[in-house]
């Protein structure tokens, strides 16, 4: 049974590191949640130590640029593991042929040119060329829908493509606009009969490459996040304890106050998912 907690502290001692969220944890897109910000700091404080493991389809390095704007300390994280890190490492090793169409935004960029010493990436072509996809996420994620792109879908189906997901998430929230995300595209491939290879979470490559970053022995390890099918998913296939943080993408299920979950329709919601979550809390804090 899910037991629902007010403070990250309460358990703290019971864990060496978190494996955290940030869309929906640590910020909204925009800005850090001052709250979810101090938890952590205190978690580090503590002697824990802290891995954002995000779905973003972009490397590491880009990442805590992007945290660094938006005025995240880096005193509340040690590392950060993205799914592009674990997808591009796929990509370079030849997942899906080394002629690929890129299906995403000018702003995924440096998932083909930030790359490892002496790696070098795939010849981007068209779809009647490529030899696979690579699924970064929608061109214009403010404007488009996964149905502006059936027709290319359709295409890289019929010519048996593969599609690497650089971002198993379907959705997240910016600020106060909903975006669809590459996984979005990825479950409507797979819906008309295509193949697509995933690195982020719930899968277990991400996972892997988080647990050899964090450098320690045995750890107890918490997941945090507002994924249910991800960041809860994830961690419970790992065998790790999770916390979800039920004021994200699907806050509006449990209640009008997102900061005190209903613990009627939380239970209610979660036997519906058959996804249990060992803690939940509204916000991170």
């Amino acid at each position: 049974m899910t037991q629902i907690i007010t403070s990250l502290a309460e358990i703290a001692g019971q864990y060496d590191a978190l494996f955290c969220d940030l869309w929906g944890c640590l910020h909204n897109g925009k800005t850090p949640f001052p709250n979810a910000v101090a938890a952590l700091k205190g978690f580090r404080a503590g002697g824990g130590k802290v891995a954002l493991v995000t779905n973003a389809p972009r490397p590491h390095a880009t990442v805590i640029a992007q945290l660094d704007r938006m005025g995240v300390p880096h005193e509340a994280w040690d590392l950060v593991v993205s799914s592009g890190d674990a997808a591009q490492a796929a990509m370079l090793q030849g997942a899906v042929g080394q002629k690929v169409f890129h299906i995403g935004a000018e702003k995924d960029e440096d998932f083909f040119t930030l790359l490892p010493p002496g790696a070098v990436a795939p010849e981007r072509v068209g779809m009647l060329d490529a030899e696979g996809i690579v699924c970064t996420g929608l061109q214009d994620d403010l404007t488009e829908t996964p149905e502006d792109y059936r027709a290319q879908l359709l295409l890289g189906k019929t010519r048996g493509l593969p599609m690497l997901c650089a971002n198993p998430d379907i959705i997240v929230d910016m600020g106060d606009k909903r975006l669809y995300c590459a996984g979005a595209l990825a479950e409507d491939y797979e819906a008309m009969g295509g193949k697509a290879l995933y690195f982020g979470k719930p899968h277990p490559p991400i996972y892997d490459l988080a647990r050899r970053q964090l450098g320690l022995d045995d750890p107890r390890i918490l997941c945090v996040g507002d994924g249910i099918g991800t960041d809860i998913k994830g961690g419970m296939a790992e065998g790790l304890d999770t916390l979800f943080i039920t004021g994200g993408i699907a806050a509006a299920a449990f209640g009008p106050e997102s900061a005190r979950p209903d613990p009627a329709l939380l239970g209610a919601w979660i036997d519906r998912q058959q996804i249990f979550p060992t803690y939940a809390m509204g916000h991170l804090g």
